[in-house]
């Protein structure tokens, strides 16, 4: 008999309604597609202001993303761990916006 070994990491997960998962794999997708053509320009020798400009483009986009997922993490998952006595979740937002304005 195989023994299945789990792993010892505890990691969090998230559920998602269906409209939340959709709009950021929406977004994912569009910003999939923008660094796809990026490299298409590398790739075809674009002008590098060309590129730039494309890839200040994707960095937006990219903050956008952050921004949606920061508010749903905030409404959901900081304001539930709070309403149940979790003040450890309050620290680990506070490490993860320190991260994130670099």
């Amino acid at each position: 008999m195989e023994e299945k070994k789990e792993c010892s990491c505890h990691h969090k997960t998230k559920e998602r309604s269906d409209k939340e998962y959709k709009d950021l794999i929406n977004r994912l997708s569009r910003i999939e597609g923008q660094v796809r053509g990026i490299k298409k320009m590398v790739e075809n020798d674009t002008y590098c202001t060309d590129i730039l400009v494309q890839v200040s483009a994707v960095n937006a986009a990219l903050n956008s993303f952050n921004k949606v997922l920061l508010a749903n993490h905030i409404r959901t998952c900081v304001a539930e761990d709070i309403r149940e006595g979790k003040d450890e979740t309050i620290d680990e937002l506070v490490k993860v916006l320190q991260k994130l304005m670099k």
